[in-house]
């Protein structure tokens, strides 16, 4: 780092993660001020989109958008029809309706279980993107049957990261990186030599070891796995990760990599390739050309396969 230059990190607890933000640059009082900035715009968004907090805005749609449309705020309007986009370019494999599948799993409490047929085929019954009615006129929201559900868990992180990194490049930061958990990073700018910020991802099946390391600038990276949570029935072991289209937990994959310019987008195209494996790449290709990314999967002689596409 030159002379004059200085490092500064802070963070804070949102979306049941730690989010910590690191930036350099001259003025030191200038960059707490920007990094501080950063993180009210995280807090702001997990009080916005929160599945559990009473007060969010996603809590209301959840009670009363299968009644009437409800207004919403314009850029929670953009990431909704953007999540709409996503699940439509990925055949429903990430799809944000996906919260009564994961209460019927009981992912949405502690633990988890089984659920029975009818509660399996309940949730089914109430999950896809074509329940949603999105009246971009009139920035409304409204469910097609009661029992809609929105959970944004699987983009709200690298959402949150995005905002955050739009405010730091308004704040003129000569680089910073933004991450949130193991889910998703963002590089703004270089490091202070000028080089790309270098991210190791770590191997589902050995913590110590690494699947290679990633080179970001200005680019996201994030990461999907069914090791974060799960629980074991039986025989058989069943992760957070779920199918919307099955209604059942992801099978095969283990992990799932993204890097992208888009924080929003390597969220949720992560939890896609999760879902889909290696055939999935050819379209991630045609969505964002400028995609590199990994999956770790199981085979049936129970050794594990990494396939690439650019990384």
């Amino acid at each position: 780092m030159g002379d004059g230059e200085r490092m500064v990190r802070m963070g804070c607890r949102a979306m049941n993660t730690r989010f910590e933000v690191a930036l350099w640059g001259g003025d030191e009082t200038y960059l707490t001020a920007a990094g501080e900035e950063a993180l009210r715009e995280i807090e702001a968004l997990n009080q916005q989109l929160s599945f559990y907090r009473d007060d969010s805005d996603i809590r209301a749609l959840n009670v009363y958008a299968a009644r009437g449309a409800v207004t919403v705020e314009p850029q929670l309007f953009s990431l909704l029809e953007r999540a709409m986009e996503l699940s439509r370019a990925t055949g429903g494999a990430f799809d944000v309706t996906v919260a009564p599948l994961l209460q019927a799993w009981g992912f949405t409490g502690e633990g988890g279980r089984v659920p029975t047929e009818e509660e399996a085929t309940a949730a089914r019954a109430v999950t896809g993107m074509h329940l949603v009615e999105l009246d971009a006129d009139a920035f409304t929201v409204r469910f097609l049957k009661e029992g809609v559900m929105l959970d944004l868990g699987a983009i709200g992180k690298g959402y949150a990261i995005e905002r955050a990194a739009e405010i730091l490049r308004d704040c003129e930061v000569a680089g910073a990186l933004i991450h949130g958990g193991t889910s998703t990073v963002q590089a703004v700018g270089p490091q202070p030599d000028g080089s790309p910020w270098n991210i190791a991802i770590q191997d589902p099946m050995n913590p110590e070891g690494s699947l290679g390391t990633v080179s970001l600038l200005d680019t996201a990276l994030s990461v999907s796995a069914v090791h974060g949570r799960f629980f074991t029935e039986g025989d058989a072991q069943y992760g957070h990760v779920l199918d919307p289209r099955s209604g059942r937990p992801v099978q095969g994959a283990l992990l799932a990599a993204v890097v992208c310019a888009s924080a929003t987008d390597s969220d949720a195209l992560s939890t896609a390739l999760l879902t889909l494996g290696e055939p999935f790449f050819g379209q991630l290709s045609a969505l964002r050309p400028e995609a590199s990314a990994l999956v770790v999967e199981r085979e049936a002689d129970g050794q594990t396969r990494v396939a690439r596409h650019g990384l």
